[in-house]
């Protein structure tokens, strides 16, 4: 089923071409939906932007998508796929939090935590969000500016930093939570790092009116920086972007879509009877 929350990745004119190999590797992924400047796709149930946006971005670890296996074979599977011409960050292994787990960045820059842990939620795909450095003890005040933001939010559960750690006294070392019924991990790390989050990797806010579309910009961007096209990014870093249900529709109707890209860059905050127009 569609989310009107999902991940966008920023790639370099090779977006087609990764969601073709994604489609690939994941049993049952298909491509939804292609353009020059966008394609949409799906992996076990879970929507993903693929946005040609050129060598300005990169991704980072910062973001990652845990895939919750069905087995120790299919995580297996998983980890030579997209391991080929990538990186290993953890190799494949049992570990004290997985009977057997991977961290690897495939071919294109997507990084994946492969976990043969069982999960009791129908989404097997989980954004997971890494906060680091100066941000490594604010997991919990993100999950809070989060939840009081997005309708049918929670958290599910959540886990305190050692003792040992050298973190202060109730900083989350991982929790699960879920905004607009979609699921995301966020973890933070007591070692510096040098990477942070980028616009590399994004979360698509689908709104049906104006109106929400006002209230995601205003929320989300509240002590954050607006940007261009509906993006932003919010306090802690993460950018997202605010749009139209229905304009990934218009963006594939070769007729308007050189209209609306053209209308688009010149917006902040998207203005949709301006986009149904153009």
């Amino acid at each position: 089923m569609k989310s009107p929350v999902y991940p966008c990745l920023w790639f370099d004119n090779n977006g087609s071409e990764a969601a073709e190999f994604y489609s690939s590797v994941f049993g049952g992924g298909r491509v939804l939906s292609s353009s020059p400047l966008v394609t949409t796709f799906e992996l076990i149930g879970t929507e993903f932007m693929a946005l040609n946006g050129g060598s300005m971005y990169k991704m980072t670890q910062a973001v990652s998508y845990t895939v919750y296996c069905e087995s120790e074979d299919e995580t297996r599977r998983l980890f030579n796929s997209l391991r080929k011409d990538g990186k290993v960050f953890f190799t494949l292994d049992k570990y004290n939090w997985s009977p057997l787990y991977a961290w690897v960045e495939d071919k294109f820059g997507v990084s994946w935590q492969l976990d043969a842990s069982q999960t009791t939620h129908a989404q097997k795909i989980v954004p997971t969000l890494l906060f680091v450095n100066g941000k490594n003890g604010r997991v919990k005040e993100a999950l809070s500016f989060y939840e009081e933001i997005f309708p049918d939010s929670g958290t599910y559960f959540s886990a305190p930093h050692s003792p040992e750690s050298g973190m202060p006294d109730g900083a989350l070392l991982f929790a699960q939570f879920r905004l607009k019924g979609k699921v995301f991990n966020a973890m933070s790390s007591a070692m510096p790092h040098d990477y942070d989050f980028t616009p590399g990797n994004s979360f698509v806010v689908e709104c049906q009116t104006q109106e929400e579309i006002d209230y995601f910009w205003d929320k989300l961007g509240n002590d954050g920086k607006y940007s261009m096209c509906g993006w932003l990014e919010d306090k802690f870093g993460v950018s997202w972007q605010i749009i139209p249900a229905e304009l990934p529709g218009m963006l594939s109707n070769p007729e308007k879509a050189q209209r609306i890209t053209e209308a688009l860059l010149n917006m902040q905050k998207l203005d949709i009877g301006i986009l149904r127009n153009a």
